[in-house]
């Protein structure tokens, strides 16, 4: 059986990130050149990006109580970053939809072009508010070690220790 991660928000929020900011180029080279089955690549790529976006979303609030009391910065860190996934969920929602009528659509050239270019318009604003979720997921792990685990266990594995505090006697000094 594979072991799901706890907490499982870290886990999933990489596919959203990668899936979403690959996808807007996609979808604009798509909507300027829709040939190569880039229209079909650049909805693939969207709507893989919007349930990941999802998934993110509904880990995220899971995942939530973990992380216990926050001071304020932290705290006013955290409700950004939970606006800015929910506005990339709901952006790239819009997107994958676009994107996959310009693509199902590719019989009625006129139609699909100005669906194409709504889709790569709404995706672009999607990588953006990806970007921005990330970062304020950031500032919360990186600058206010929200999540992180400080406590250490007993394994090698867990422990950052240097070279010199490894060796017995050894007083950490340069020989």
């Amino acid at each position: 059986m594979i072991p799901i991660p706890s907490p499982l928000h870290p886990a999933v929020v990489h596919f959203p990130i990668v899936l979403l900011l690959l996808g807007a180029p996609i979808a604009v080279i798509a909507a300027l050149l829709p040939k190569w089955h880039l229209p079909r690549l650049a909805a693939a790529l969207l709507v893989a990006g919007s349930l990941g976006a999802i998934a993110a979303t509904w880990t995220g609030g899971q995942d939530e109580e973990l992380l216990g009391e926050l001071p304020q910065p932290a705290e006013q860190i955290l409700e950004e970053h939970e606006e800015w996934g929910a506005t990339t969920r709901n952006i790239s929602i819009a997107a994958a939809i676009l994107a996959s009528l310009a693509a199902a659509l590719f019989r009625h050239p006129r139609t699909s072009r100005v669906l194409a270019v709504f889709a790569a318009i709404t995706a672009v604003g999607a990588a953006f508010a990806v970007s921005q979720a990330g970062h304020y997921g950031g500032l919360l792990v990186y600058k206010h070690g929200a999540g992180v685990n400080t406590t250490s266990s007993s394994g090698p594995d867990t422990q950052n220790r240097t070279t010199s505090e490894k060796k017995p006697g050894h007083r950490g000094e340069d020989d």
